[in-house]
């Protein structure tokens, strides 16, 4: 489905980061990112031009092909990883941040995740996230149809232990990004911080 999806030259969710990263990004450490789910590399490539060292992991080669393109085009290096959320290992200790951006996984895989996530974190380090709510489904302006695919404050709670939220919250806001992100949106925000 995402080698399709990107499959043009125009970038499905556009060139331009994330709001939230946009208006966030100070919140992580400077120091080596890894980016879940990257994509076509607008997320990456505007940290890496942040002075921040990425990695950008993505199932999709095609995406990846993108972004890469993109950083050449914004003069950026950025680490390209393909590979698959379910088998991606993400170390331990070795992040200053772990960032994800609209990250649709079923829940099992989600949880697993985010127990590579709490592991992969430097102490200190944050975890920072925006993903659909299951609300998300009444709006239909992105994230598919998948209940089970959705995120919540309180998964986030349950899933993170051992991580300091630093700001947890539910809200709707419109979210313009590219043509499959087009509308009000309901959405969960987290910057969490690993103990030290």
């Amino acid at each position: 489905m995402w080698d399709e999806r990107y499959n043009s030259d125009e970038y499905a969710y556009g060139k331009e980061p994330n709001q939230f990263l946009a208006e966030n990004y100070q919140s992580i450490p400077k120091g080596a990112i890894l980016s879940l789910a990257e994509g076509e590399g607008r997320n990456a490539v505007f940290l890496a031009k942040q002075g921040y060292s990425v990695t950008a992991v993505d199932g999709s080669a095609v995406g990846l092909s993108k972004a890469e393109k993109l950083a050449k085009e914004n003069s950026v290096e950025i680490n390209l990883v393909h590979a698959d959320l379910a088998e991606y290992e993400f170390g331990e200790s070795c992040w200053d941040g772990i960032v994800s951006i609209f990250c649709p996984l079923p829940s099992a895989l989600r949880k697993s995740m985010h127990k590579k996530v709490v592991a992969g974190l430097k102490p200190g380090g944050v975890f920072f996230v925006e993903a659909y709510t299951p609300n998300q489904l009444r709006y239909g302006t992105g994230g598919g149809n998948s209940v089970d695919a959705m995120t919540s404050k309180e998964s986030l709670i349950h899933d993170l232990e051992g991580l300091k939220f630093v700001r947890l919250t539910e809200l709707e806001r419109s979210v313009v990004e590219g043509s499959y992100h087009k509308g009000l949106g309901a959405v969960v925000q987290a910057i969490a911080q690993k103990k030290i």
